[in-house]
């Protein structure tokens, strides 16, 4: 949250290619949050964020750039995209489960967080589980109804000389464990026994997590190796850990505080049709308009307001224009950037100067069954200008073209390589990809369309 714009837009720059107008908007977005944050309460309660509406086609960068500051500050986050939703009293997803999708987020990186508090001692506790188990597999699961009823198994009492033995052997088992010789050692531990889905009216219910904490969990034994088991105790014992009162709490302060929402399609509700099939499209901008506008939104969490959260619409707005939008939800997005189409020089950049570029991924996947590839200048032109005329010649679909490319370029190599083969080096070049590009990296000659 301390980062300067400046600091912000560099860091975007390293996955995001170009698109500065946006990105100079979304960092002083997130800059105002911590801003707001310093100020005194009377007065912060009264400055909301400013939300932002990105208009450009796809594959440009809109979601890369909402998702990577997200990303950033750890941020809760949801991309959710319009056309999904209709309006209220027609079949489909209702607005507010987009909050909620939130709020789940928010707990999942709370819960994240302290998990990463606990693992230390949950992981202990783990081990010495695991030694138990070996040193008594004839224990059995309790019975729940014991458990609800206070009733506890009692251990019967050993001899002196029987504790000390039991104390030894632990000792070994816990030194090899810590060496890593019991890893394959088949041990049974208790798991929980989910309850199964039951269909009532047509639609999938569980009864489980209808009960919630009011019947104990049923449990059952399963047999596994140690190094499964280790994962599946360490996991059990950090929910056990965890004060989930508190970790929900955080959530819902995070999910109103620092929550982002990103609604992609935004064009595609555009528009105030009365009859046909699109007449749901001005419903569903009115449903959005409240959250946007802010509003409180019941979850299972607890009541979680709107006010403070940043959103971040986006279309490509071909059809539709901006101002087809009702003019109330437009009012709630005053901060407009325009992101303009990928040009053969912002392909090679992607290619080059992103810390994601598909290169160094493909590079790292196939070095995996030892094949180990090396990208020429005249292969990122190559690529470049066959992204740029595909782009061009047939649909736009910006940067994914390039997901395209590389798949029909690398195919045969993919295909062949695993197994037991020698290392072997690869040089892509310019004349490799027209090669195996076929078509699409060919020169087309317009000519011939032309009359």
């Amino acid at each position: 949250m301390e980062l300067t714009p400046k600091q912000i837009v560099r860091e975007l720059d390293r996955y995001i290619i170009g698109q500065d107008d946006a990105k100079r908007a979304v960092a002083v977005a997130l800059r105002n949050r911590y801003r707001r944050a310093q100020l005194p309460e009377e007065i912060r309660d009264e400055i909301v964020p400013k939300n932002i509406l990105m208009v450009g086609p796809t594959g440009v960068g809109k979601t890369e750039i909402a998702r990577r500051l997200a990303r950033l500050v750890d941020a809760p986050f949801v991309k959710v995209e319009a056309t999904k939703f209709t309006e209220v009293g027609y079949v489909g997803r209702d607005v507010e489960s987009i909050i909620r999708d939130l709020v789940e987020a928010s707990v999942r990186i709370c819960k994240e967080k302290a998990s990463q508090k606990v693992k230390a001692r949950a992981t202990v506790l783990a081990e010495e589980k695991i030694i138990d188990l070996i040193l008594h597999p004839e224990r059995k699961p309790v019975n729940p109804i014991d458990v609800l009823l206070g009733n506890k198994p009692k251990t019967p009492e050993l001899p002196e000389g029987e504790r000390q033995r039991l104390r030894t052997r632990a000792e070994e088992l816990r030194a090899q464990l810590m060496r890593g010789e019991l890893e394959d050692m088949e041990i049974e531990v208790e798991v929980e026994d989910a309850p199964k889905d039951v269909e009532i009216n047509g639609a999938s219910v569980n009864i489980g997590s209808m009960m919630g904490d009011i019947m104990p969990k049923k449990t059952k034994m399963r047999r596994m190796k140690v190094s499964d088991a280790r994962k599946l105790l360490i996991a059990q014992e950090e929910s056990s850990l965890i004060d989930m009162d508190a970790v929900t709490e955080e959530a819902l302060r995070r999910a109103e505080q620092d929550g982002i929402v990103f609604i992609d399609e935004i064009d595609k509700v555009a528009g105030r049709s009365t009859n046909g099939p699109d007449v749901s499209r001005e419903g569903v901008q009115r449903d959005i308009l409240p959250i946007v506008e802010g509003s409180t939104v019941n979850t299972k969490y607890g009541v979680v307001k709107t006010d403070y959260m940043l959103f971040i619409a986006a279309g490509a707005f071909h059809v539709a224009k901006v101002t087809d939008l009702i003019p109330e939800l437009q009012g709630r997005f005053p901060v407009r950037v325009q992101l303009r189409p990928l040009t053969r020089e912002d392909f090679k950049k992607i290619l080059s100067q992103t810390d994601n570029a598909l290169t160094r991924q493909y590079e790292a996947l196939l070095a995996v069954d030892h094949v180990h590839l090396h990208f020429e200048e005249s292969a990122l032109d190559a690529l470049a200008e066959a992204a740029q005329r595909a782009n061009e010649t047939k649909e736009d679909i910006g940067a994914r073209r390039l997901h395209t490319l590389f798949e029909q370029m690398l195919e045969e190599i993919s295909f062949h390589a695993g197994g037991d083969m020698p290392d072997v080096d690869v040089v892509v070049n310019g004349d490799y990809v027209r090669q195996h590009l076929g078509e699409d990296g060919k020169v087309m000659d317009m000519k011939r369309y032309i009359l």
